[in-house]
């Protein structure tokens, strides 16, 4: 192309650029006037141009110059093109077409870099003015933008969602109650490795690559603080309503001393199941959210998500600290024991999500619950073996039966065993040693304080029978007991071998106290001659009928008293009578054998030998059967 027809194709491109940068009048007289200085700058080449003063060396070097003119001019009309563009796309806003609004910042900080290496340029500031006044702007609509995407797409989670992201074993069973919470059988449980989470959408997969690029932009203008209220406002608030959903409540110490029992048991239970779901489900899900939309920018990453999560986990572990500062009692002991395994499986999870600084409060407070827990655990141990040595229930037991102390208390160390794991871990909180040793030297401290306590509650009969006959029913029970479940470990055979030894000896002497005064009326003992003796013993028919009067009348007292009495164990109560119709009805036999004629060949002997010994038999059966406990049991 010639010298000439350049120049004008390059006036024709200038006034067409000129024409159509009227259209975005705010950047018109930047552009105007930086064309205008090119149109000098032309006049000038012309003039050097002119035939008369044309050299070889001034035509080489105008051509050059010419060149370099013409190509700088394009690049400039290039970028104000661009920036026209941008604009009009920058004014439309974001929310149509995401992509190619950011293609136009892009584009506008492009230009912005161009123009700032081009101050020869008049007029070069002005359009960099411009330029970033319109970036100011598309940051105020991707602001818009992000909070918009942001709050239309997070929701609170429904705890049926929420369930259904539980593995099978712990989610709610039919009746309403959740599974694997307080009073599961541990031995039973579930093995950690075969339990599966998963995840809940928090957000759709598909906004996050949008709100990653939003924040990015966000970031590179400045906006962090922006960016990040917006984050935190809308997904706290957000995580605060699905927990609330779920039933969790803020509650204080105050609180929990004004609730029954029942009711604060079954908050505790649903307690264990909100933490785990709250730790596992959607705290989580929050750390994979921060770290997908803030990818790239670690402070705001860590700050959002301590922010987001700091509330929620607050109430969270307020109503743990109610709990574990509030009165003790015995029966607190497995739910405190519950709420320490819960935080203790969850404690790797909580030292993995709050593992930067920012969220070291959040960690502190979650280990510091966990010890506090095991703190009142162990110290409602030492409540709970004072207060059964101490007991001084007045329930009466007054057929000798197993006192509901000895079944609460049995039970009580039974249900410990569940916790064996649980108990040697917190054991080693306080004390490294051998946690096994320790844990048996509890229970053999609890049983120890039971038969103290036995003892002294056996000194309340007036009947040393009765007395014999309750510690054996109850130290019978606790062997029993004891033998059935895992405690036996513990405790070792020595300690059962021994405590049946104890139970032996009481049902002795029971059988020495209650029978030896009924035995020795069937005991033959030198006497005189006279009233019709008999040849070889030499007792008389009188005494005879004394010693059977005597017999019938002692034997229906202890029928009728003792009948009332209870062995509730039929081997051991079929055992005991046994034991006493082996000493009872020879003797009796012997007796009726020898005696029995002296009476039979007078008068009315029926009212002397009223028992026949299949008669003493069978009412040694209805020994101990405590004849009120079965009305109460029909």
């Amino acid at each position: 192309m010639g010298m000439p027809q350049a120049m004008d194709a390059l006036r024709e491109r200038a006034s067409f650029v000129k024409d159509s940068l009227h259209r975005s009048q705010t950047i018109t007289d930047n552009m105007v006037s930086i064309l205008g200085s090119f149109d000098h700058r032309l006049s000038a080449l012309e003039t050097a141009m002119r035939p008369t003063q044309i050299k070889t060396h001034s035509i080489r070097s105008a051509h050059d110059n010419i060149d370099k003119t013409l190509k700088a001019a394009e690049v400039i009309l290039s970028q104000f093109d661009q920036t026209r563009k941008a604009e009009a796309k920058i004014l439309r806003g974001p929310h149509e077409d995401l992509e190619s609004y950011l293609e136009a910042i892009d584009q506008l900080r492009a230009n912005v870099r161009f123009f700032s290496s081009k101050k020869s340029f008049k007029s070069s500031d002005g359009i960099i003015n411009h330029a970033n006044n319109l970036l100011s702007k598309a940051m105020l609509k991707l602001e818009d933008e992000f909070r918009h995407l942001l709050t239309n797409y997070s929701k609170p989670v429904e705890p049926d969602r929420l369930f259904d992201c539980l593995p099978d074993s712990l989610r709610p069973s039919a009746s309403g109650q959740q599974n694997g919470g307080g009073g599961k059988n541990h031995s039973e449980k579930q093995s950690k490795e075969t339990v599966t989470f998963t995840l809940p959408t928090l957000i759709p997969p598909r906004v996050i690559p949008l709100l990653h690029e939003l924040a990015q932009q966000m970031v590179q203008a400045g906006h962090q603080q922006q960016l990040f209220q917006i984050c935190r406002d809308t997904r706290a608030a957000v995580l605060e309503q699905s927990l609330r959903k779920l039933g969790v409540e803020r509650l204080s110490k105050d609180d929990v001393q004004k609730m029954q029992w029942e009711v604060l048991e079954a908050k505790i239970g649903n307690w264990i199941h909100y933490m785990r779901i709250a730790i596992k489900l959607l705290i989580v899900g929050e750390k994979k959210i921060c770290d997908q939309i803030f990818d790239g920018v670690d402070s705001l990453k860590a700050s959002c998500f301590a922010d987001v999560t700091a509330s929620s986990v607050a109430m969270l572990l307020s109503f743990g600290e109610a709990i574990a500062k509030s009165k003790r009692s015995p029966e607190k002991l497995f739910v405190l024991l519950d709420m320490y395994e819960i935080m203790r499986e969850l404690q790797p999870e909580i030292e993995i999500l709050f593992d930067s600084k920012i969220c070291s409060e959040m960690r502190e407070a979650a280990i510091s619950l966990t010890k506090r827990l095991a703190q009142t655990a162990q110290e409602t141990f030492g409540d709970f073996e004072e207060a059964v040595e101490k007991d001084a229930t007045k329930t009466a037991v007054q057929d000798g039966t197993v006192h509901p102390l000895t079944s609460y208390v049995i039970n009580y160390v039974k249900f410990l065993y569940d916790y064996q794991a649980t108990l040697k871990q917190l054991f080693q909180e306080f004390d490294p040693s051998d946690p096994e040793a320790q844990l048996a030297s509890v229970t053999t401290r609890i049983m120890q304080a039971l038969q103290n306590n036995l003892d002294g509650k056996s000194k309340q009969y007036k009947d040393p029978g009765l007395t014999q006959l309750f510690l054996m029913n109850n130290i019978h029970y606790i062997v029993r007991s004891v033998r059935r479940s895992e405690a036996k470990d513990m405790l070792g055979d020595d300690w059962v071998q021994i405590h049946r030894r104890i139970v032996q000896q009481h049902a002795n002497q029971y059988k020495r106290i209650s029978w030896a005064k009924i035995l020795q009326c069937l005991t033959v003992q030198g006497g005189n001659s006279s009233g019709g003796a008999d040849s070889n013993s030499g007792i008389s028919r009188t005494a005879v009928k004394d010693r059977f009067k005597t017999f019938n009348a002692q034997f229906e007292e202890l029928h009728q008293r003792q009948s009332q009495w209870t062995v509730p164990d039929s081997e051991l109560r079929e055992s005991l009578r046994l034991a006493v119709a082996e000493v009872l009805l020879p003797a009796y036999r012997s007796f009726l054998k020898r005696f029995g004629p002296m009476i039979e060949n007078g008068k009315n002997p029926q009212k002397y030998i009223r028992y026949s010994p299949e008669n003493l038999e069978q009412m040694l059966g209805e020994f101990f059967e405590s004849k009120t406990t079965c009305e109460q049991k029909r």
